[in-house]
Order: structure tokens, then sequence, then C-alpha cells
């Protein structure tokens, strides 16, 4: 609006004024004069008010300034500081299947009346703006619900749970992109209850498709919480969503349910397709999760075997998908991350919280990419955290462990 009202005021008029179709009588309105500011205003007037006005909102074709007495025009219609009017043109501005408003344009009365040349020309601008208008107004409103969608989709920000430390880590494989197909989440427990599930994922693909796919993976996640009791069930549930669904991609994921066991956090962790998590014990030590699984959404049947530890105070669970492995680059740009290179990494945080547990890893993890492309990366780390004191949470809940 602003950019059309200046450049009628440059070329085509004295003073211009550009209006969007209302709602309930309010209208949004920029108006200009030449050699002076813009002014954005909303006004509740009635455009019948000016002759031509009401219709050129419509998209109704416009009036020749010959038929409309400036005399009558209302004030509201004359940019501040402008003068006496001598002739007014009323345009409607055409847009993408319905109108994008319409633009009055101004002489002053010693200027001289519109030819209709100008008038001619006039149309022509309108046509052209009003196009430029209703496309940017469009692309604004998929901005607009690109951004709502893109908020769900991104992982969660994470903090402690029920006195558990939780991190996470997620880089999308394109530096240009927001979401992917790596995700997590963390669940607190169903009803009060004091176990909370974490999930860490990895949806066959990457980009928007995938991130798609993650969404709904997440969501159907959350609507089968009552079963996280039982993982194999939670899975096979999930599995069978997922091969009812028309898409030919899988998921491979970890399921960890975590609670606190007096000082230590006890968990339970089963992978379905998945790398298994590293257990930083507190003398630096690394050990594998025993646990398997097959994919989620590829086979008609899941199994899965269930794994259980405890973490003392300071020991971490890491969970993290193969686009860290998996990431090429050092030296030569061709040698994988891999999952020694992970353990080192890993090893050298014992002790370490939850969030510089994963800082570092992500640190490491990406300095040994540099500039070379890869999958999406994301991490989680749970960590028991080294005290138990209790503090409140809001004033109201049943509070939380910190450390």
């Amino acid at each position: 609006m602003e950019v059309t009202a200046q450049l009628a005021v440059t070329r085509l008029a004295d003073g211009a004024l550009v209006m969007t179709p209302g709602t309930r009588g309010q209208f949004e309105v920029v108006d200009a004069v030449g050699g002076g500011p813009l002014r954005h205003r909303m006004l509740h007037v009635d455009p019948d008010e000016v002759p031509g006005l009401a219709e050129a909102l419509q998209g109704y074709p416009p009036v020749p300034s010959r038929w409309i007495d400036p005399a009558v025009a209302p004030a509201w219609v004359t940019p501040e500081g402008f003068g006496d009017v001598g002739s007014i043109v009323v345009t409607p501005l055409p847009g993408h299947g319905i109108p994008a408003g319409a633009i009055v344009l101004l002489r002053r009365a010693d200027t001289g009346p519109f030819s209709e040349g100008e008038e001619a020309t006039a149309r022509e601008f309108a046509a052209r703006s009003g196009l430029a208008m209703s496309a940017a107004r469009m692309f604004a409103q998929q901005a607009s619900i690109t951004e709502v969608l893109m908020r769900e989709l991104l992982p969660p920000s994470l903090q402690h749970v029920c006195g558990v430390e939780y991190a996470g880590g997620y880089r999308p494989a394109q530096d240009s992109e927001r979401v992917g197909g790596d995700f997590y989440d963390v669940h607190s427990g169903v009803d009060g209850a004091e176990e909370t599930l974490a999930v860490l994922g990895d949806v066959c693909g990457k980009g928007l498709e995938a991130a798609v796919l993650t969404g709904k993976i997440r969501s159907a996640v959350h609507a089968l919480l009552p079963m996280a009791d039982d993982h194999l069930r939670l899975l096979r549930l999930l599995n069978n969503a997922l091969l009812s669904d028309d898409h030919a991609r899988f998921v491979t994921l970890v399921l960890a349910s975590v609670s606190r066991a007096g000082a230590d956090v006890r968990l339970r962790l089963t992978c379905a397709g998945h790398p298994p998590p590293m257990i930083i014990r507190a003398d630096g030590r690394v050990e594998d999760a025993a646990t398997l699984g097959t994919l989620i959404g590829a086979l008609p049947e899941v199994h899965a075997s269930t794994w259980e530890t405890r973490l003392a105070p300071g020991e971490t669970c890491l969970l993290y998908t193969d686009g860290i492995t998996e990431a090429q680059g050092g030296p030569l740009g061709r040698e994988q991350f891999g999952e020694e290179r992970l353990r080192r990494a890993a090893a050298e945080c014992a002790g370490m919280p939850a969030e510089a547990v994963v800082e570092r890893v992500q640190m490491l993890a990406t300095e040994w990419v540099g500039r070379n492309a890869h999958d999406d990366m994301a991490l989680l780390a749970v960590t028991a955290p080294r005290g138990r004191h209790l503090t409140a949470v809001g004033g109201s809940s049943r509070g939380r462990y910190t450390a």
C-alpha cells in the first residue's frame, strides 16, 4: 500500500489515498502527498461518501473524473496539508480473484483536471499495483500460516521434569530450513504419574515432507501416552497407525521411561530400529543400552526388547540420531564421525549437566562436518541431578528436584 501511494504521487497526482476492503466499517488507509510523508490509518468511514469508491472497492469499473464533484469529497479523503482539491479519480485495484482495494488520485485546484490519457494511465497503474498488493498480501498470509505450523513442528525447549534434567539439540539437514525428520519430546506422566516418557526419533527422509510425518508421529505418540507403561504395545499401535497411512516412509524410535528412585533415576529404554542410547557413568565409562527392535511403519509386526538401568547422580543417558554418527567430515571430508568418536566425546562429558553434554557433542559434530552436506542431527540427554533439593514450580504444582 505504501509503495502504491508513493509511486502515485511521484508520477500521477498531487495526492493519493489507497484503501483496502474493510470489515465492519473499518478500512485500512494509506495516503500521501507529493513531497510529504506517508500516513497509515485505520478509519471507520462510509466509502459511499466518495462517488464511485464503494463500487471500486468491490472491483467495479472506475467513475470518470468529470463525474465527481471535488466539493463533495469528505475531509478524510484529503491528505493532511493538501489544500483545495480540483480533480478526483477513483479507480479499483484488481487483485488475484478478489479486489485488492481502490485508489483515489487527487489534483490541486491550481493544477488542472485529469485528462482522458492520464485517467487511462491511472487505470493501468492501478491494475498492476492491485496485482502486486494482492500477491504481497497472499504471501504474507502464507508466511504467517507457515510460521504457525513451523512452531508446532520445532523441537520443544526442555528443562527439569519430575526431578530429572533434560536437554535437547537439533540441527536440520539444510541450514536454511528449520524443521526436518529428526525429533524429540518429553511427556509428563498421565494422571499425575511420576514416570515421564522421553522420545527421540528419526523419520526416513529430510526436509518439509519428513517434517510433516514427524508432526503426525509426535501427535500419535502423545495420544498413546496412556499406554506408555508398555513400550511394545505403544510401538505396535503406532506401527499400525503408520501402516494404514498413505505414505512410504518409516521411522526409528527410542522410548525412555524415566522416574526418580531416591537420589537415582530409573530408566526403561526401548529401541525400534534406532541406535541404542549411550549411558555415561560418573567414572567416565560409556555403556550401550542393550535394547534392539524393528523399524516402525515398515513391517506388519514389531518386535523390540526393553532394557532397564539406573543413573546415579551426575550420570547421563544420551539419545542420538544417526545424523551424528554418520556425519562425514574430518581432514579429508569423507570420514564418518562414527560411534567410537561419539563414545570418546561422551566419556569426556562425565559428570556434566544435561545441557553441557548436548552442547559439547553438538559442537564436536558440527566442527567435524564443517561445510559438508549432512543429515538431520538430534540429541537428547537425560541426567540424574547431583542434588535433591525440592523446589515449587509456579506455586501450585507438586514441585521438582533441582541440582
